[in-house]
């Protein structure tokens, strides 16, 4: 499953930490954002250890939302060592997530 980030804990475990997160802005009524969500789930499995992937609510987090200028989900953020180093907005795939990821690895 993957990493629940949230605004009390996003700047600790996203920011404040070394590696690769992999953060999916997302929200239940969101149609395209259930098209990602699996394959976020999938890459957090397949990548624990070396990365961590979670996602973010932005109905229940706003903050995070409004402090990267999320204005569309999904949105996926790829941030390396605190810094947001790549961006995809929208239904991406498994092997799009997976070549931006390894870019940054």
């Amino acid at each position: 499953m993957a990493f629940e980030f949230t605004d009390s804990n996003f700047k600790e475990t996203a920011i404040d930490s070394s590696g690769l997160k992999v953060v999916d802005f997302w929200a239940e009524w969101c149609g395209p954002c259930r098209l990602v969500g699996p394959i976020i789930d999938e890459l957090s499995t397949e990548y624990d250890g070396k990365a961590v992937v979670g996602k973010v609510d932005v109905d229940s987090n706003p903050e995070i939302s409004m402090k990267y200028g999320v204005r569309s989900i999904p949105t996926i953020l790829f941030i390396k060592d605190g810094e947001v180093v790549d961006k995809h907005v929208g239904v991406a795939t498994k092997a799009t997530l997976e070549s931006k990821m390894a870019a940054h690895m």
